[in-house]
């Protein structure tokens, strides 16, 4: 007997970790829909729990069996609940999971998401745990169906794994050696997406900028770029992460001469100073990475750059990290993502001397993020008195109710609070739906977003706005909260299986 034979069995998804994880759990989610499960309400306990995990950090074992262990009693006492554990965490770990949490009904891999319906079905049947870790990808993941969370804007793989060595990073142990899509299949998928609203794709991969290597074509990431400026009703693209070793100006032009490329660049740095990076086996030093940014800079003066940063890798000293210091004031990022060194076993880093003491990674920590965030907080006051068109978003805005005010991102992907109330010369009192466009003027800056208090100064109702009106109306249709947002569409990621 099937799903579908018995009544909706609900699921739940939880996502930890990278862009790419919260992609393959749409892909997740849509597979699972498909299979005949429905998402289950807000508070209520699912019947079948999907850990989609991520390794990268230090406490990803801690947190996954803390939360396997609060599951443990619902599990008990319904044994027809099913919990499932996948991503990098269940590569790495494979059938220790099911030593540790022997109520696990399901393992699966990074490289075989789209057994995880099958996988449910034959431990429900066998009536034991199914543990099935592939160490090649079997399908690629964008031909799976998908339960995108957002009608206006999507994520589109263009390539999975890595061949990078980075000492810190179990990631390419984990994904595998990088595969590219051929850029037909990307473009076509772009295409589906734009007829279904979609008005911003963000293109995916491990390392974006090397795409194409495979094929052999080294020149391909800003082809694609371009590829995609052709595309009508496309109005917003990005792209991450780009690795600097392999960044090339022929992505710098594709982005300043391309008008729905955005002046936005998320890309890594790590570290400032060249011997940490030597030990890091990033190749490129600090001088490529500035070289980059003044290049993008010189091309395109309003880019918004971010960053990655790492503090504490062994061996830093104080006079390295000063030289990440030094970097970071020279880039003038718009935003950084600061992280604690972590110990990942497996990774060479792992066992090298001179792990920095705990207290010393916290301290430089601290002097890393006052001084980016006095860096983020006067990049952003230097937006005050600028108009801005920002693509309304849905669950951007955590104070957006008590506020009232709505939330969205700019071009260069600021996240901006606006009040949602139009200028009394304009036309109509139509009010803004997520995946319309508003032009508004920032009035206030903070050091992670900025705040337009004004009334708006204009509203374009798009067909993003419609695709998410139709959902809501759906939603409330099959008496579900239109608030959630949880019912949409099962899309399918190559637009060969779509259907017309």
């Amino acid at each position: 007997m099937t799903v579908t034979e018995e009544r909706a069995r609900t699921y739940e998804v939880r996502t930890y970790g990278c862009q790419m994880n919260v992609h393959d759990s749409e892909r997740l989610s849509g597979l699972l829909e498909g299979a005949g499960y429905v998402r289950a309400d807000d508070g209520d306990t699912a019947d079948v729990v999907v850990f989609n995990t991520c390794a990268v950090r230090e406490n990803a074992d801690n947190r996954l069996y803390g939360n396997l262990g609060h599951l443990r009693p619902a599990k008990m006492s319904n044994p027809g609940m099913q919990i499932a554990v996948g991503g990098c965490l269940a590569q790495k770990d494979q059938g220790e999971i099911v030593r540790k949490a022997p109520w696990v009904d399901v393992v699966f891999g990074t490289h075989n998401i789209g057994s995880l319906p099958v996988l449910l079905e034959r431990a429900r049947i066998a009536q034991e745990a199914q543990v099935e870790i592939k160490e090649s990808l079997e399908v690629f993941p964008s031909t799976l169906p998908t339960k995108r969370e957002s009608p206006y804007a999507a994520w589109v793989s263009v390539s999975v794994g890595c061949n990078n060595t980075c000492t810190f990073c179990i990631v390419p142990a984990l994904r595998g050696k990088e595969k590219d899509r051929r850029p037909g299949d990307v473009l076509s998928e772009v295409r589906s997406l734009v007829d279904l609203g979609v008005l911003e794709v963000t293109l995916l991969g491990q390392n974006v900028n090397t795409y194409g290597v495979e094929f052999g074509d080294r020149l391909a990431f800003g082809k694609l770029l371009r590829a995609c400026g052709d595309i009508s009703g496309l109005e917003r693209v990005r792209f991450t992460s780009p690795h600097p070793a392999a960044f090339t100006d022929d992505v710098i032009a594709a982005m300043a001469e391309t008008p729905n490329v955005m002046h936005q660049l998320h890309m890594p740095l790590q570290s400032g100073s060249d011997r940490v990076l030597k030990a890091m086996r990033r190749s490129y030093r600090a001088e490529r990475y500035l070289g980059i940014i003044e290049r993008v800079r010189a091309a395109m003066p309003d880019a918004a750059i971010s960053t990655d940063i790492i503090v504490g890798f062994p061996g830093e000293t104080e006079e390295d990290f000063q030289a990440t210091l030094d970097v970071v004031r020279e880039s003038r990022f718009a935003n950084a993502f600061t992280f604690q060194y972590s110990i990942r076993p497996g990774t060479p880093a792992a066992t090298m001397d001179d792990q920095v003491p705990k207290e010393v990674v916290q301290e430089r920590y601290e002097r890393l993020v006052d001084l980016q965030t006095g860096i983020s907080w006067a990049e952003n006051k230097a937006q005050v008195g600028r108009r801005l068109e920002v693509l309304v978003a849905e669950g951007e805005g955590r104070k957006d109710g008590a506020t009232h005010r709505m939330s969205g991102r700019a071009p260069d992907n600021r996240l901006v609070h606006f009040v949602p109330a139009l200028r009394d010369d304009l036309p109509g009192g139509d009010v803004p739906r997520s995946g319309d466009m508003v032009t508004v003027e920032v009035t206030y800056a903070a050091p992670h977003h900025l705040v337009a208090d004004g009334p708006a100064l204009a509203l374009r109702r798009t067909r993003a706005g419609d695709a998410w009106e139709a959902r809501e109306s759906a939603a409330c249709g099959t008496g579900t909260s239109a608030a959630s947002g949880k019912p949409g569409a099962v899309s399918l990621g190559m637009p060969a299986l779509r259907r017309s």
